[in-house]
């Protein structure tokens, strides 16, 4: 069998506590936007050098208001940039820890996986375990493939 990368178990407790935790920063977070894939597609994105063009922008539009119509709310663009300069660590932060959960689900699942190929595979070598038939045929459903080819149609008369 392929190196055990995790061997690990989670407590019920530990689990609600980090569920709660997640709702926590969702409680406190209660502005925060669902967006759609096509609104993520049209959207304008804002990269390092865009964070500096808006900063600079900023500043420019703060001192200097007159130009600006009397429609645009300066204040607003504040508190964007704010929120943005303020959920930035938080997303480097959760960014890893998602990645982490991720890879640590992906390793876990990929052992567990290699593990029932092999009892799979044993199984089916071994021959002699009585009342074994119906269940390795189950576990082999798994495998069958449907052919990709296209059954030629008969033309019905």
């Amino acid at each position: 069998m392929a190196e055990n990368r995790i061997s690990a178990s989670l407590a019920p407790a530990d689990k609600e506590a980090v569920m709660q935790a997640i709702a926590t920063i969702r409680e406190k977070l209660p502005f925060l936007v669902d967006l759609t894939p096509e609104d993520r597609r049209t959207m304008l994105k804002m990269g390092d050098k865009s964070r500096a063009f808006v900063s600079i922008a900023l500043q420019v539009a703060t001192q200097n208001p007159n130009f600006l119509p009397r429609y645009f709310d300066l204040e607003e663009m504040r508190r964007d940039l704010e929120i943005y300069e303020d959920l930035y660590p938080v997303l480097l932060s959760l960014t890893q820890l998602q990645e982490l959960v991720d890879d640590t689900c992906i390793t876990a699942a990929s052992e567990a996986y290699a593990a029932a190929l092999a009892v799979y595979s044993y199984a089916k070598a071994s021959g002699d375990v009585a009342g074994l038939d119906a269940v390795i045929d189950e576990m082999g459903r798994r495998f069958n493939r449907r052919s990709k080819k296209k059954q030629p149609e008969v033309p019905v008369s």
